[in-house]
């Protein structure tokens, strides 16, 4: 698949996968405002409920009390007067006393007139008009000693905490709401004068509500109410929205981690073609020459020859000992897919291996018009190793240096050996062509080789780092590598010493 296409797909399925987290996130949140729209609705309500209720008692026990002082009145001798009752032309007349004591009179007309039916019913009618206005009066005055006295009383006097609670609970379930809250009345000031065990006082989500609105300014008090409980009611209502959003996000998940591996297998599939051609390369040059030389030697003239048929044999021996070599480092990467390499550990001094493998790559390096330095520094040396791989590490990494030396500039090669901590340090630094940034992360992986531009003298399968890395790893160590691009790079092994195994 081409990686356009490739791309194409990851923006179209991108895109479906953002259009459709938005679209469940905005359901969401639109539930969430209006389940909060709902909530303080229920509760205004609930709140006004129950501030009424207060003020209906309030009204009721005024009435009471006022029942309660006429009742006293009349127990202490204040009585109506008897009623008169005559035949013939004499009038009923109707004494009573006012809560005033002031005595009011109602007279009937005598039955034996000729208007007697209407005028009992006009008397009747005057009756019920008076009783009607004595009674808007006994409620006018209670209500004149409400709005004079009440406020005046301590609000604790005026509530029953206990109805107080009862109202809030049932006018809260009848609005849908039935989850925990605490309450608090407060006056003016903001003093709380009386709160229930849990009320948070510095809580900023208080709904209020004024009780008795009708006192005077500088004596109200509010109610307030809290639910300590509200968000997660609030975000209970959307909770099967969750199940729906979790499987978008595995699905997305999922999907970015198929694009991920998707992308890997192109690019090993790139490199292991790459590897082909450079392997089918590296080993077309050995075969070629083994071939010419092999047709050389059957000519008489060169088999008469002794130096000419030495040095053919020296090329064919060279040749194939190339050809061996670059087989070695492909059945060395084998490694990779059988898992843990099979080491054959024991006690070696790296000071000394080191020092033979620079002894035996100094002519190399001079060849090429280079020079390379040691630097011996580790006191304590000795790391389990396994001898082969550990000198493979190194001469792998000095081959690296002579491919990449910088053109025109004499390699210059510093090997050095510390101790640090409870570990063997050692550093291959050279002042070669140098890594950049973005190649310098991957240098390690299988197969990966670094761009060298218009520089094609460079062979190789892009496997040497990845040996050294795997090798390095299953020796229990670390190695990392630091590289300026134009400067040069320096590559940085550290190895568990065996005093701390």
């Amino acid at each position: 698949m081409k990686k356009s296409t490739i791309w194409v797909l990851v923006m179209i399925m991108a895109l479906t996968f953002s259009g459709l987290l938005y679209l469940q996130i905005s359901y969401m949140d639109a539930m969430i405002k209006m389940r909060n729209e709902q909530f303080h609705e229920a509760v205004k309500r609930s709140l006004y409920r129950v501030s009424k209720s207060l003020e209906l008692d309030e009204a009721r026990r005024f009435l009471e009390e006022d029942i309660q002082r006429s009742q006293a009145l009349y127990s202490a001798g204040f009585k109506p007067s008897e009623s008169m009752i005559s035949t013939g032309d004499s009038d009923y007349v109707f004494e009573g006393v006012r809560r005033d004591t002031t005595v009011r009179t109602v007279t009937f007309p005598a039955f034996g007139s000729r208007n007697t039916v209407s005028g009992t019913s006009k008397a009747m009618q005057d009756v019920l008009m008076e009783q009607y206005l004595y009674q808007k009066g006994l409620l006018d005055e209670v209500v004149l000693s409400m709005l004079s006295t009440s406020d005046s009383r301590p609000i604790m006097e005026r509530i029953n905490v206990k109805r107080l609670n009862d109202y809030l609970k049932t006018d809260l379930q009848n609005n849908g709401l039935t989850l925990p809250y605490q309450f608090a009345i407060v006056d003016k000031a903001g003093k709380i004068v009386y709160r229930t065990r849990d009320f948070d006082p510095v809580r900023r989500d208080c709904y209020t509500q004024v009780l008795f609105p009708n006192d005077s300014a500088s004596k109200l008090n509010y109610l307030k109410v809290s639910f300590p409980t509200q968000q997660s009611y609030i975000y209970m209502s959307v909770k099967f929205m969750i199940p729906s959003f979790i499987f978008t996000v595995i699905l997305l998940v999922t999907f970015l981690f198929t694009i991920v591996i998707a992308f890997r297998q192109k690019k090993v599939t790139e490199m292991r073609n790459d590897f082909i051609n450079n392997m089918t390369h590296e080993f077309k040059t050995p075969i070629s020459t083994i071939s010419l030389a092999a047709q050389m030697l059957n000519d008489p003239a060169v088999a008469k020859n002794e130096v000419m048929f030495k040095h053919i044999s020296g090329v064919i021996n060279d040749e194939t000992k190339r050809l061996r070599f670059q087989v070695e480092k492909v059945l060395q990467m084998s490694m990779f897919d059988r898992g843990r390499t099979s080491l054959k550990l024991k006690a070696l001094d790296v000071n000394e291996i080191v020092v033979n493998v620079v002894n035996t790559f100094a002519l190399k390096v001079e060849k090429v018009g280079g020079s390379i330095e040691t630097d011996i520094d580790a006191v304590e040396s000795d790391v389990m190793l396994d001898e082969m791989h550990f000198t493979n590490v190194v001469f792998n990494l000095l081959d690296n240096a002579v491919k990449y030396a910088k053109e025109g500039t004499p390699l210059k090669l510093i090997v050095r050996t510390r101790n640090v901590g409870d570990k063997l340090e050692l550093t291959i630094q050279d002042n070669g062509i140098g890594i950049k940034k973005e190649d310098l992360k991957k240098i390690f992986e299988k197969f990966y080789r670094v761009h060298t531009g218009n520089l094609h003298n460079v062979k190789g399968f892009g496997l040497g780092l990845a040996y050294v890395m795997k090798i390095i790893k299953e020796h229990r160590g670390t190695i990392r590598a630091e590289s300026e691009f134009g400067v040069g790079t320096k590559f940085i092994i550290q190895l568990p010493l065996i005093n701390n195994k």
